[in-house]
């Protein structure tokens, strides 16, 4: 038994929708078994010493461990997580586990300091502001710095420890404002960047948080990867905002929970390989059940949006009982078929068109090749991002009309590094973030989709990912017909791997598939890369950029005029 940390839930989570401390194990089945009484006989005899006499418990066995979780009041977390360390402790010392022998705690000794604990943390003020706006129905976010009530243009924020008497109040000035969450593995960003140009088209002043920054409007006010509960909250306190899109990725859901309870609607683009081998995402099901946790903000209200290609959202989606919105590159889908039929509302493309489909109302939006980001259609993971955030800002109330018009407006520097297209002096860059199997091999499908008359690819990959996976991407890289790559080194990416040694399994790999010698390059950098695929590039050949380490060195230098 390993102790992998314990730490506090503050939102909507795997487990549950109540706040709290969690505490994760690493152990076999069998351990898990053992220490669950354990843990919980010795948590419920520290919660009625401290006076929490109507807190809950519950566990979630994952592979390879265990998460152990306490319900807790908002204000006293850090004294919950103490708990749990305590409990932690009380495990060792029945069960073993660790290095060292752990005496028994002294139970009164570790009570006193933590009821001490909790009378310092405490923040009576925080649990009646609370209160109140669940009363006057209002969203209610807090953190360690901040308390505010309401949304948006709707809210006011407060110091954490200088909260007003909600009698005083008026509270007729507090609303919400629509909110739409993404998540999923591949084109939450894209999304997310899409929805925000349908929306600012349509004269709505947006807020968005994603992995690249937080933004009212065309203001970044930080850069940085901002898709977790934190950046959802500082989004939805900005006074400016009307409306919210949120990118909400598998980290911030896996250590905090949702940054919001409720939204008008929810999406999932898809579940495939990344990130896996972490705690809590050791396989794809540990995967998609930490996706799935969006669901419970429209559980019961709003809408959930489905990716009905993906096989494994259709088969969770049995386990949603509120109403489901789903999306499809396939216009005879069998499950879109049958929502349909029933009444229900889907977005497909259908003859090269998007369309929205209604029971029997079938509207069309507009052509998949005037939406630029598809590269005149040739991009079908991007006409599948066209029609998820299609079906998010139908959920937020936006006329089709002003969906067609955000979509056929958008252009690539409203995604940069996101399926980016230059033309240089006769040939063409694709310059793209893909990062795991599924987004590389769609942009592999892409590019093979685009005239040229040599291709060049130049990546790299990380040094997380196995050999298998590492020589499965040399394999279908070299499968979409490449004339020459160029491998780069992303030695801040080698994580654990020593120098070379990512390129020489991807270089083997290339040479069993049927490269040869003279067509393999490598350099440290992807700027030297780029350099070297510039100078082989010829009138009517594409280049194939894989901007893994980032991807704004790379734009900047393809934007520079020429000469």
């Amino acid at each position: 038994m390993e102790l992998i940390e314990a730490r506090r839930l503050t939102g909507p989570s795997l487990l549950w929708n109540k706040p709290g401390s969690i505490l994760e194990i690493r152990c076999t089945p069998a351990e898990s078994s053992r220490l669950i009484p354990v843990w919980e006989r010795n948590v419920c005899k520290m919660l009625n010493a401290v006076g929490w006499q109507n807190e809950e418990t519950c566990h979630w066995p994952l592979s390879g461990g265990l998460s152990l979780a306490f319900s807790a009041p908002i204000d006293v977390l850090y004294s919950a997580s103490a708990i749990n360390e305590w409990a932690w402790s009380c495990i060792q010392a029945e069960l073993g586990g660790g290095e060292d022998e752990t005496d028994e705690p002294d139970f009164d000794k570790m009570a006193a300091e933590i009821c001490a604990a909790i009378m310092e943390e405490s923040n009576p003020a925080l649990l009646l502001l609370e209160e109140a706006a669940i009363a006057h129905d209002v969203s209610f976010l807090w953190d360690d710095d901040l308390v505010s009530v309401g949304l948006g243009n709707g809210s006011e924020t407060w110091p954490f420890r200088e909260l007003p008497d909600p009698e005083t109040l008026d509270w007729s000035r507090f609303h919400d404002i629509p909110s739409g969450l993404v998540t999923g593995t591949n084109g939450k960003t894209t999304t997310v960047r899409l929805a925000k140009h349908i929306l600012r088209e349509c004269g709505r002043d947006v807020g968005m948080s994603s992995t690249d920054w937080i933004a009212v409007n065309e203001r970044i006010i930080e850069r940085g990867d901002w898709s977790g509960p934190g950046g959802a909250r500082r989004v939805l306190r900005e006074p400016e905002v009307d409306i919210a899109i949120l990118e909400t990725a598998r980290g911030g859901l896996l250590r905090r929970g949702l940054g919001v309870n409720k939204a008008d609607a929810a999406l999932i683009t898809n579940i495939a390989e990344d990130h896996l081998g972490d705690f809590g995402s050791q396989n794809l099901d540990e995967l998609l059940d930490i996706k799935w946790i969006v669901s419970r903000a429209v559980e019961d209200s709003g809408a959930l949006i489905l990716n009905a290609d993906d096989p494994l959202l259709v088969g969770k989606s049995t386990e949603f009982k509120g109403r489901i919105v789903w999306f499809s590159l396939d216009p005879k889908n069998a499950v879109v078929d049958i929502h349909v039929r029933s009444g229900g509302i889907a977005f497909v493309l259908d003859g090269g068109d998007l369309v929205r489909i209604e029971g029997d109302n079938i509207q069309t939006i507009c052509a998949a090749r005037d939406i630029s980001i598809t590269l005149n259609g040739a991009a079908s993971h991007n006409i599948a991002n066209s029609l998820a955030a299609a079906a998010l800002t139908d959920r937020l109330g936006i006329a089709l009309a002003d969906i067609q018009k955000g979509l056929t407006t958008v252009s690539q520097e409203d995604h940069p590094g996101r399926c980016n297209v230059y033309a240089i002096d006769g040939f063409k860059v694709l310059v793209d973030f893909a990062h795991n199997p599924h987004a590389m091999q769609a942009l592999f499908d892409m590019a093979s989709a685009i005239p040229a008359k040599r291709r060049l690819l130049s990546f790299g990959q990380a040094g997380d990912r196995t050999d298998v996976q590492i020589k499965e991407l040399a394999r279908s890289a070299w499968a979409i017909g490449l004339d020459a790559v160029i491998v780069s080194e992303l030695e801040l990416y080698a994580r654990g791997r020593e120098k070379g040694v990512v390129y020489s399994i991807i270089k083997d790999e290339l040479l069993r598939s049927g490269a040869k010698e003279e067509q393999i390059r490598y350099f440290n950098q992807e700027l030297e890369s780029l350099d070297a695929a510039l100078a082989w590039a010829e009138q009517g050949d594409l280049i194939i950029m894989l901007a893994l380490g980032g991807s704004k060195p790379i734009i900047d230098k393809l934007s520079q005029p020429a000469g």
